[in-house]
């Protein structure tokens, strides 16, 4: 199998990666120490050869923004110079040992279609030539403002709703920083049509003209991607690639 990896990654042109990794805790004491690496792991994160923009998140119990928390699924979010970097670096240090803790783990390897906004200051998702052939995953990351967490949170519930439903869409999470104020929604799709179908109706359009007109985020970004890989697995989720690393 790391033969038949390699070499479609020798096919590809050079492009930078984006890993999106989560990991399921069920027992207690794995839940406690995960909780613990909110902090622990930031340094060690940092240090990893290769890793660049790095992000730990915590996720919710709904298809995307989320205000109730699910305890036993945690990710790590990181950006890589090429998918050699990151098939590397996501096996090890400190991600070698979340998968140890964890019943089960699951990394997508993404290559950046477009993005705009920023995150934590910093635009961390550089676009490259679309490497075209598989699903395409939408990220979209938000820090709400205090004083429009009533009116976001009056809004989101049917827009999580409206994705859950959605018979097109292969996999969704919300995930985020910090809960209530730092959200993230992750979703993968078959194909732009379908993506955009969604994107464009209902209460996900309504909550992006409430968010233009309300000024409720204090910093936004939205980003694309094509997903070239995964490895390990999820029960949520079919396979995305055949051939890809299991």
């Amino acid at each position: 199998m790391s033969d038949k990896i390699d070499s479609l990654e020798a096919r590809r042109p050079a492009i930078s990666v984006t890993t999106f990794s989560l990991y399921r805790f069920p027992a207690i004491v794995d839940r406690l120490w995960v909780f613990g690496q909110m902090a622990a792991a930031r340094r060690p994160l940092a240090r990893t050869p290769g890793i660049g923009f790095a992000k730990l998140f915590g996720s919710g119990t709904g298809e995307g923004f989320t205000p109730k928390p699910n305890t036993a699924v945690w990710g790590l979010l990181a950006t890589w110079p090429d998918e050699s970097a990151a098939r590397r670096g996501a096996s090890e240090g400190v991600f070698a040992r979340w998968a140890d803790h964890a019943a089960e783990s699951w990394t997508i390897f993404l290559s950046t279609l477009s993005a705009r906004g920023r995150w934590s200051g910093a635009a961390p998702f550089a676009p490259d030539p679309d490497p075209g052939g598989g699903p395409l995953a939408v990220l979209t990351r938000a820090t709400i403002r205090p004083a429009s967490l009533l009116r976001f949170w009056s809004h989101e519930p049917g827009i999580s709703a409206r994705i859950g439903g959605d018979p097109n869409v292969i996999f969704k999470i919300g995930v985020g920083e910090a809960p209530w104020l730092q959200q993230v929604t992750f979703s993968i799709w078959p194909d732009e049509e379908r993506m955009c179908a969604f994107a464009r109706r209902g209460p996900h359009q309504e909550a992006i003209r409430a968010v233009r007109e309300g000024g409720w985020f204090a910093e936004e970004l939205y980003a694309r991607f094509r997903v070239i890989g995964e490895a390990g697995s999820w029960p949520a989720a079919p396979p995305l690639l055949a051939g890809a690393e299991a």
